[in-house]
């Protein structure tokens, strides 16, 4: 016999290819758990981009042909106030849109919160069990 007697069967080299093929998986997971938030996240963004520039569209045309028909109702009585009323309508509207717009841009993105708290669990189960041993 070659081996020594307390070498176990597998000895160093199977425990370190185990660990390799154990952190190559682990770090499959995580890519693929990366991927798939990535995915989402376009999906979202997509998802808000055509619906936001759809509804401004529509809403900014309604409001300006509503604008334009009190203007034309009102025209001989009072089309100044109305135009007046109108213009301010159309500028809070603007500002309160543009106040959630950096609202929403000082929030910032949640892309890749569930990948780094998997990481996270997986550096603090290491350390546990580094701290086993």
């Amino acid at each position: 016999m070659n081996s020594a007697p307390n070498e176990r069967p597998g000895g160093l080299y199977a425990s370190a290819r185990g660990l390799a093929v154990t952190t190559l998986a682990l770090l499959g997971n995580r890519l693929d758990l990366l991927g798939t938030e990535l995915a989402e996240e376009r999906i979202r963004l997509l998802a808000l981009v055509s619906y936001g520039a759809a509804a401004l569209v529509l809403l900014a045309a309604g409001l300006v042909f509503v604008a334009v028909f009190m203007t034309v109702m009102l025209w001989d009585s009072n089309r100044l106030l109305v135009l007046g009323v109108f213009s301010a309508l159309f500028l809070a509207g603007g500002l309160l849109a543009l106040g959630m717009a950096i609202g929403f841009a000082r929030t910032g993105s949640k892309l890749f919160v569930a990948s780094l708290a998997e990481l996270k669990e997986d550096r603090e189960a290491l350390r546990a069990n580094d701290q086993i041993r």
